[in-house]
């Protein structure tokens, strides 16, 4: 007995082994797959860009160009280079706006608790719910009222009201997981809220920080919907550019695929240099809620 016991052992072992050995190849031809999907519309993209115009067509789509041009990317670049300028003095400022406010929000209901605090931030959350369609023509009537000039100014005030939702979600969530004893410390030394806030808080919020501004940089610069209400092609955004790019009934594959690729290069590099302290920002702050 004893002896079919010990020779099973090896046996089960081979076997269990066997079964990691599939379910991790069965997982990586998954995540392969995953890969190939996401990436087959880049190829096509970026193939296209550098055909000229008698190649560029959806029937030629998957072939590689005969000669590699790059006319599509400089009348890409020439349609689109003043609209990038502008998005970037409307997405940074709106970007860092909201999360300073949102930050500021986030310590007040998670660290300041006075009555009716969970009833603020429930309102707060409900703007997260609201969709943009449903309040787009009281928006217009509302900026034309108070006066707020079209293009820049009213994408970054929109931006910024639209972002404190989740903005305050965020840093709220953060803020709960710091341990008490830190805000006790500070109240004990005699420090007020904003001296606490100041001293204490904004010095360990790099994560929430880094989670919003990348959120709101890409929300605000992947934004078609408000560009096209509160602005026009001479005061908007790339997104607007972009459309007028690829507009037209001679359309330029060529110039619109590379008008895409460059739209979409600073979120690229975005992510790129500050992806991995993206999900540990959000982790840092899911421990409570």
């Amino acid at each position: 007995m004893s002896t079919d016991v010990i020779s099973a052992a090896p046996r089960a072992a081979r076997v269990g082994g066997r079964s990691r050995g599939v379910a991790r190849t069965a997982r990586y031809a998954l995540l392969l797959l995953f890969l190939l999907a996401v990436l087959i519309p880049a190829y096509v993209l970026l193939v296209t860009s550098f055909k000229g115009a008698g190649e560029a067509s959806p029937s030629r789509a998957w072939q590689l160009p005969q000669e590699w041009q790059f006319d599509g990317w400089r009348r890409a670049w020439e349609a689109l280079s003043p609209a990038l300028g502008r998005t970037f003095a409307m997405v940074i400022p709106a970007a860092v706006l909201s999360a300073v406010l949102g930050s500021l929000n986030g310590f007040v209901l998670a660290r300041w608790r006075f009555p009716g605090a969970d009833i603020v931030f429930t309102l707060i959350l409900f703007g997260m719910f609201i969709p943009y369609q449903g309040v787009m023509i009281p928006l217009v009537e509302l900026m034309q009222t108070l006066s707020v000039p079209s293009g820049v100014p009213s994408l970054i005030l929109l931006h910024v009201i639209y972002g404190l939702p989740i903005t305050t979600l965020i840093f709220r969530n953060y803020y709960a997981a710091v341990p008490h004893e830190l805000i006790e410390a500070a109240r004990m030394d005699g420090a007020g809220m904003l001296r606490t806030y100041s001293s204490v808080i904004l010095p360990i919020s790099a994560p929430a920080f880094v989670v919003v501004l990348m959120w709101q940089f890409t929300s605000a610069w992947n934004d078609y919907l408000f560009a096209l209400f509160f602005s026009n092609a001479r005061n908007g955004p790339v997104t607007i550019s972009l459309n007028f790019l690829a507009s037209g009934q001679m359309q330029d594959y060529s110039a619109s695929m590379a008008g895409a690729l460059i739209a979409s290069l600073p979120t690229l590099v975005v992510y790129i240099l500050l992806g991995r302290y993206f999900v540990g920002g959000l982790m840092a702050g899911s421990v409570k809620g």
